[in-house]
């Protein structure tokens, strides 16, 4: 069986409709490249409250190795998906938002403005991205060997180590 993903889309512009959400897709093709099967996509305010219910819910109540969320990690006072994030986890992995801050360096100026998380909770690996679709498929390409690392080894797989030389 595939390990399975959330996908949240964090946008209260976005989930009141004032625009198309366009994170779904990139958040989709990153979890195919990861070998991981959609469970579910949400598509929410930025409500911190909500934002943890939902990784509490994927992660103890619908168990999902992978919750992907995009949106809501810049510096607007409405940004809150890093404390959400924060208050949830039981592990911090701070070495993946630093790739990703680190991958988003070469195609924006803003890169350091991220302030993205991930962690695990439980059996569930949770990363932040960022709300634009360029940015999670940059990241993506940039974190995929990574994730699919840290897949294997949350779940008790040996995953050997990689190498890069």
């Amino acid at each position: 069986m595939s390990p399975r993903a959330a996908l949240i889309s964090i946008s209260t512009s976005r989930s009141a409709g004032a625009a198309a959400d366009r994170s779904r897709e990139p958040l989709e093709s990153l979890a195919a490249q990861l070998g991981v099967e959609v469970h579910a996509f949400e598509l929410i305010p930025d409500e911190r409250e909500l934002i943890e219910q939902l990784l509490r819910r994927y992660s103890d109540e619908e168990p999902c190795e992978l919750i992907l969320t995009s949106g809501g990690t810049g510096v607007a006072p409405g940004d809150v998906t890093p404390e959400a994030t924060l208050a949830v986890i039981e592990r911090n992995v701070p070495g993946i938002p630093e790739a990703l801050r680190e991958a988003s360096r070469a195609h924006t100026p803003n890169w350091m403005l991220s302030r993205a998380q991930a962690g695990i909770r439980g059996g569930s690996l949770i990363v932040n991205f960022p709300g634009s679709p360029a940015s999670i498929e940059q990241a993506g390409v940039a974190l995929a060997p990574a994730l699919s690392h840290a897949l294997a080894l949350i779940a008790g797989r040996s995953a050997g180590h990689q190498r890069t030389d």
